[in-house]
């Protein structure tokens, strides 16, 4: 099992991978300041993951409408496809194929509403975890510093748009409430 990485004690069960030879595994942390119902409207958009996952090229859903067992292709600078699957607010990734540096990887996320903060009534704690393949060629540490990089990229990104999305509502919730006033 992968202990490579520290996760907060109450969702560590999600991101306990079995880690065999010759692979790496880690999670990184991300604190998003908007509640959990905005980040995960991002991250459940099965037919748009790149919307905050800049290295998707584009996105076709195969099977399911967006449930847990939904297949999806996903084609990335490189070509690989990749499926999906869900359940509250976890989701698991898994690479199922291509020419990349990514053989067998797979990934939960999963997302925890901090109590007490953040902007739009709450702050969302996302966290990713991933286990892959060493390639040949490359260090157990190569890869996760690789990998690492990626998933960070992508959760600053979700971060944005989530806190982005709270902002275009408060700004929404501004105009209405000036509007209510102004009207006699």
């Amino acid at each position: 099992m992968c202990a490579a990485h520290d996760v907060p004690e109450a969702v560590a069960r999600h991101h306990d991978h079995a880690v065999g030879p010759n692979q790496c595994c880690s999670a990184v942390v991300q604190a998003v300041a908007a509640p959990v119902a905005a980040v995960w409207s991002v991250v459940r958009r099965f037919d748009k993951p790149q919307a905050y996952k800049h290295f998707v090229k584009s996105c076709s859903v195969i099977v399911g409408d967006g449930d847990v067992g939904t297949l999806r292709e996903v084609r990335v600078v490189s070509g690989l496809p990749a499926a999906t699957s869900t359940e509250s607010h976890v989701l698991s990734f898994r690479v199922v194929g291509g020419e990349h540096r990514l053989a067998n990887y797979c990934s939960v996320t999963t997302l925890h509403q901090v109590v007490g903060g953040g902007a739009g009534g709450g702050c969302t704690l996302v966290v990713e975890s991933y286990v892959v393949d060493v390639p040949p060629g490359n260090t157990t540490e190569e890869t996760r510093v690789f990998v690492d990089t990626i998933v960070k990229c992508n959760l600053q990104s979700l971060a944005r748009i989530a806190e982005g999305l709270v902002r275009q509502g408060a700004a929404a919730a501004g105009i209405d409430a000036g509007a209510r006033r102004a009207t006699p």
